[in-house]
């Protein structure tokens, strides 16, 4: 057997480097030793991912200000053959950073990537009441372009971004909420399902058959008649015509769970397009709770039952008391 090292294996993240992206990477113990590719939107990251020159890639699909992000979304309704194999959470806070001897009071116009930029409106806005915003790619190009030209004079930026640039940090703590978090996903072209924990978590995208009162309850009614939990609901437009939409949804649970499965099942006979994006672990490791009655013994019971009555076979299972199942 040979002992040489296996070959290194790539991970995309949203570049440069010292970005929230970058850090929420540096939870994947898979990742840790191995190469890392910058790219500049998540657009190139899951063509990194596609073509095979990324193993994953990890990439912002929520913001517990701003909620969902829109490009990630699309893109996942849009590229085939990808999974979320897993979830990861980075608080966020920022500093406004400007080029050495610029003040606060110098600042009129900034650089700002425009979801940072939206959690650090209020304290832009009491701060510097007359400023203007130029929109970035990232956070770290907003502070690096403040190098390569004079259109700002400051930016929105991570904390410890003068590791990176020689830039002087101006105020800090400017986010408005101090509790912001961003929820990252790792994609990649694995098709293995991570095995349940009990603290799992799983997304989808699901679009309604047609454009009728009542549809969007008809969807919702898989779950909560299976009694799963939805931790997750947005809608995103479809394209091709004004009112249609398609949905994102997280629901609490693993595909290996019956009462997840048989949502799954109620939703692929309801709606022409249901879209697994992957069923993984919590990244807050928080236990799912339900109720009793929609534990797996209830389920598979039922199918034994019925399957008793068609094949007119006897069945030995007994009943389950679904208020002594698993105590939940």
């Amino acid at each position: 057997m040979s002992d040489a090292p296996s070959p290194t294996m790539s991970y995309s993240y949203l570049g440069p480097a010292g970005t929230f992206t970058e850090t929420a990477l540096g939870q994947v113990e898979a990742a840790r030793g191995q190469a890392w590719s910058p790219v500049n939107n998540v657009g190139e990251a899951f063509a990194d991912v596609i073509s095979g020159r990324s193993v994953a890639a990890m990439i912002a699909i929520e913001n517990s200000i701003e909620g969902g992000v829109s490009a990630t979304q699309d893109a996942l309704a849009s590229v085939p053959g990808l999974r979320i194999i897993g979830e990861y959470l980075v608080p966020v806070n920022f500093v406004l950073v400007g080029r050495p001897g610029t003040t606060l009071t110098d600042v009129k116009v900034i650089n700002a990537h425009p979801v940072a930029y939206a959690q650090c409106r209020g304290w832009l806005e009491t701060a510097l009441p007359d400023h203007g915003h130029i929109p970035a790619t990232s956070n770290v190009t907003a502070a690096s372009a403040l190098l390569l030209n004079d259109h700002a004079e400051a930016a929105v930026a991570p904390p410890g971004i003068t590791a990176h640039y020689d830039l002087d940090v101006l105020a800090e703590d400017i986010g408005d909420n101090p509790n912001a978090v961003t929820r990252f996903v790792l994609v990649s072209r694995i098709r293995a399902i991570p095995p349940r924990t009990g603290a799992d978590k799983t997304s989808l995208i699901v679009e309604l058959p047609d454009d009728h009162a009542g549809a969007l309850l008809e969807m919702l009614e898989q779950f909560s008649t299976r009694g799963v939990n939805l931790s997750l609901l947005e809608s995103r437009p479809i394209g091709d015509a004004l009112g249609r939409y398609r949905f994102v949804i997280d629901a609490d649970g693993h595909i290996e769970d019956e009462r997840v499965a048989d949502a799954l099942l109620g939703l692929r006979r309801f709606s022409p397009q249901v879209i697994f994006l992957g069923s993984y672990p919590r990244a807050d490791k928080q236990p799912i709770e339900f109720t009793s009655r929609y534990d797996d013994e209830v389920f598979i019971e039922a199918r034994d039952w019925l399957r008793g009555i068609i094949t007119a076979e006897p069945v030995d299972r007994e009943p389950v008391d679904a208020d002594a199942v698993g105590g939940r």
